[in-house]
């Protein structure tokens, strides 16, 4: 029985978080536990979803669950559960053989991409956790989970993937040439851009298809801190033009970054 809007009262006692009328319903021919809400949703994906652990639990026991099973929508439990950042339901799905923890979406984004880009970090070492996981697969746009990172800000997940040495390529250019470095400088996360540059192999003066350095992203974007620790280091040219003979002191001059101009300046 739903009302207006599908609500069940299943998918209401599991919205609510009320485990103990979840097992009463649960006990009812009469209740369907795979019956869609408005949303496209099942009560197990609600409860995945809003990190219900024991409510997972309960209904992933009942016959004829599917752990695996896509919404309305095409969203898997694992993908909505570690979206949210809920390490537990996440936990559970896991360690269900049907489900696939590096399976990629439509544009070939792994889960490990999605949640490095919204620093989930608990959800992030979990997936690092499972032998399926390739902490270095790209998407169609050849960008892989490190990318994501660096674009997010997220210092820790750098950290984690980093940490894992030669399987993740610090310096992986995309489609467009843009390399992890690009994007932080582009996004003026120092904190990340020190833990990049520390790792060898890593050309901080690297420029992308149209001829773009890190420091000319940095530099077109006004991210002061950037531009400090790009200068500091010897390969990196100030004065190296793009494809479109625009250098990082252009682009500074252009954007009004008084600050950024001064330290473009070439000094005696």
């Amino acid at each position: 029985m739903a009302d207006d809007f599908g609500r069940t009262p299943l998918a209401d006692a599991v919205n609510a978080g009320r485990e103990g009328i979840v097992k009463i319903l649960l006990r009812s021919e009469e209740i369907n536990p795979r019956r869609l809400d408005t949303n496209g949703r099942t009560p197990l994906a609600i409860a995945a979803q809003s990190g219900q652990k024991e409510v997972v639990k309960l209904l992933m026991g009942y016959e004829g669950a599917d752990p695996d099973k896509p919404d309305t929508w095409g969203e898997r439990l694992l993908r909505q559960a570690a979206m949210s950042g809920e390490e537990g339901a996440a936990k559970i799905l896991l360690g269900r053989e049907e489900v696939n923890p590096d399976e990629p979406d439509e544009g070939g984004r792994t889960l490990l991409s999605y949640t490095a880009l919204n620093g989930h970090i608990g959800v992030v070492g979990i997936l690092l956790g499972c032998e399926e996981v390739n902490p270095d697969k790209p998407d169609i746009w050849n960008r892989a989970p490190l990318s994501y990172a660096a674009l997010g800000g997220r210092e820790e997940v750098v950290k984690i993937l980093l940490e894992r040495g030669e399987v993740v390529n610090p310096d992986r250019p995309d489609n467009h040439g843009r390399t992890p470095p690009s994007f932080a400088a582009w996004c003026g996360y120092v904190g990340v851009i020190k833990l990049l540059l520390e790792r060898e192999g890593v050309m901080p003066d690297k420029p992308d298809h149209q001829g773009k350095t890190p420091l000319s992203y940095a530099a077109q974007k006004g991210q002061e801190g950037v531009v400090k620790l790009l200068l500091e280091r010897e390969e990196v040219r100030p004065d190296k033009p793009d494809n479109s003979g625009q250098t990082p002191l252009m682009y500074a001059t252009s954007g009004g970054y008084h600050r950024v101009v001064a330290l473009l300046q070439p000094h005696d």
